[in-house]
This record gives structure tokens, sequence and C-alpha cells, in this order.
């Protein structure tokens, strides 16, 4: 039947969902249907004053907002590891071309067990005034030590850098002495041989760009017993004097390089080379903390810049993210270090430490179960 043309028309009155920005016609009409809001001043057209803007406090509720900071995280360590990559594919120095020939293969560090071996060589500046520094060559390695890390696997091993060891062509040597004679190449054919063990990857600390990544880090808290070292010479002559009080002390890059190259600490001249690699251990665990602390999220890109330049090594930008990845997963495992059986007399003169095959066997054995 028919309507009534005398009766008004029915509607049906539909509502959509909220919108997260109103549309144009809803801004100029103040929505289909519906008259436009008045201000609580009363005036009629003061709401046009308002049209068309859009209120950003309707829009910042908890969840958008908590949303919008998780992208801004996001977006902030995606530029720290593109700012890492490109550091590493121009800044990173490479070793020299025949340590791929003696490096064993491996899978990707942070799924595959890999073996680390990282030296520091006490090679110094050509215009160094320090005694009986090293100023040409590759220098004896500073520090020697081994990191077994990926697929679950956390350990370290320390070897005394003057352990006793049979060198090639140069028979009985100090171990730090391999470096000197062939590179880190002689370096990892030695220890592979001595503790019976692969290695897959070296890596070499840079120590000319090192102070710049400590201070990228806003510096490191380092805790330990007093040290004296004066470093080409001390302040005196132009070098570097480091005094640190028994305690814990905030390092600035140069600080930290010094207290990693400190031979003689003049504030206990009793103390050998174990308590040397004791404060460069105790310097690289705290830089990992700074690293992996809140605080140093704002740092990111400036940490991942300043890396790759501070180490020589084979692996490019994408698998040393996976060592740096696999090394935040593994915790910080306790250093065992190789334990001396005795001294022995090198044929050249002078003395070093000797190991016994059970105490080697054991510390490979170890190394090999972290």
């Amino acid at each position: 039947m028919p309507a009534d043309p005398k009766q008004p028309p029915q509607y049906t009155r539909y509502r959509a969902g909220r919108r997260l920005l109103p549309r144009k016609d809803e801004q100029e009409l103040g929505g289909l249907g519906r008259s436009p809001r008045l201000p609580r001043s009363g005036r009629p057209g003061a709401a046009a004053v308002g049209a068309g803007r859009w209120d950003w406090r309707r829009w910042a509720t908890p969840k958008r907002l908590v949303l919008s900071l998780l992208a801004l995280a996001c977006a902030w360590i995606a530029l720290s590891l593109m700012l890492f990559l490109i550091s590493s594919h121009f800044e990173r120095t490479s070793p020299p071309g025949d340590v791929a020939g003696v490096l064993d293969p491996a899978g990707y560090p942070l799924t595959s067990a890999n073996n680390i071996l990282v030296l520091g060589s006490d090679r110094r500046q050509k215009n160094s005034k320090e005694p009986h520094a090293e100023t040409t060559g590759p220098g004896r390695s500073d520090s020697i030590m081994l990191i077994r890390t990926g697929g679950g696997h956390a350990a370290r091993l320390s070897i005394p850098r003057d352990t006793v060891v049979e060198i090639p062509g140069h028979g009985l040597q100090k171990i730090n002495a391999a470096h000197a004679f062939g590179g880190p190449a002689l370096s990892i054919s030695v220890v592979k041989h001595w503790l019976g063990i692969p290695i897959n990857h070296v890596v070499e600390v840079n120590f000319e760009n090192f102070p710049q990544l400590v201070d990228s880090m806003g510096g490191v808290d380092y805790t330990g017993g007093c040290v004296v070292s004066r470093l080409d010479g001390g302040f005196s002559q132009g070098g570097y004097t480091l005094r640190l009080s028994p305690g814990t002390h905030h390092l600035n890059g140069k600080q930290a390089l010094a207290l990693a190259r400190t031979r003689e600490n003049l504030c206990a001249p009793s103390q050998t080379d174990f308590q040397r690699q004791e404060h460069q251990q105790a310097l690289f665990n705290a830089m990992k903390s700074r690293v992996t602390s809140p605080s140093s999220f704002f740092r990111l890109p400036w940490i991942a810049w300043n890396a790759p330049p501070a180490i020589i090594s084979d692996m490019s930008g994408p698998t040393l993210l996976g060592l740096f990845a696999a090394l935040g997963v593994g915790g910080t495992p306790p250093t065992r270090v190789v334990k001396p059986s005795g001294t022995v007399s090198l044929p050249g003169g002078g003395e070093g430490l000797s190991v016994s095959e059970g105490e080697r066997r054991a510390a490979a054995a170890s190394f090999l179960a972290g």
C-alpha cells in the first residue's frame, strides 16, 4: 500500500565506527544528521573557528602513545644497525691476506658455536718514548684471549703472554712472539696447534681508534686497585700518566687506553702479567656492561659508528653483528687463565712460563665444553 503523502518520510540512521581523523564533510557540517555543536560560550558561528582542526588530545590515547614510542625505538635501532654496517664496510681494517688460510670454517656466530682469537698488539706509535716499546712491525701480542660464543655456548680462555711454546721456524719462544714473527696468521696457527682446537675468526684491538669507542659510550666504570703508570714517558715527556686510587673510577677513552696498555704499575711493582690481564678483562667487562645498559640506548648510533674502526677482523659487518648479538645473549662467563707449572729457560736467554700437558688439555676441554 503506498505511503501516505501527508506523513513525513521515515529514515533509518546508521552509525559508522570511529575514525582516526574526521572526514572533511563531517568537519564542515558537524557530522551527517547532526547539528554543529555550539561552543560553551553559546555564540553561534564560533564553532566554525575550530572547524577542520585536528584535536591531538583526542588522538593521543595511551595505546597510540605506546605504539609511537615503540616505532621510534625501532627506527633508532635500525639507524644504529645501518650505521654499523656502513662503518664496517668503509672504516673497518682487514687483517693481512694470509689470515684466511689458517682460519677454520664456521656457521653464523649467533646460531653456531664460534671460537674467536682476540689479540692486542703492544706496537706503539713511532714517536713513542715508552721504554721497551715496539714501534715497528706487527709487535708482540700484548694479550691473548679465546672467546667461544654462539649457539648457546659461552666460554673464555686467557693465555699468559709469557707462556713458552714451539713456534715454527723460531724454536722455543714466548707465545706472544708469534705475532711479531708472523702477524696474526702465525699467532692463530700456534694457538691452534698448542691447544688442539679450531679457530674460526680473529679480532685485533686497534688501539689507535680505541679511545673514540670508549668516549662514544660516555666512558666506562672501572673498579680495581691502585694503578700508577707512565705511558710514552708520562706527561713530563709528552706521554700520558695514569693515576687511579683503589675503588671505582669513571674512565674516558684516554684513561681506558692507558689502563689497557699498562705494563709496569708503579703503585704495585711486584704485579705480574696475571694482574695485567685482570685489568684488561675488567675493562672489557665494563665496556660490555656499558653497551648493554639502558643509558646507552640514546648513544647507540655513535657506538655503532665507532665500534668497527676499533677492531681489525676478518669478519664482515653482518658477521660482526651476529658476534656481538651472541656475546650479549651469552652473558659474561668467568675467564679461565691457563695456569703455568713453573718456569723454563729460553735458548736466547731469559725465562718464560711452562705449562704442563695436563693443564693444557684440561683448559682446551673446558673451553670447548663452555
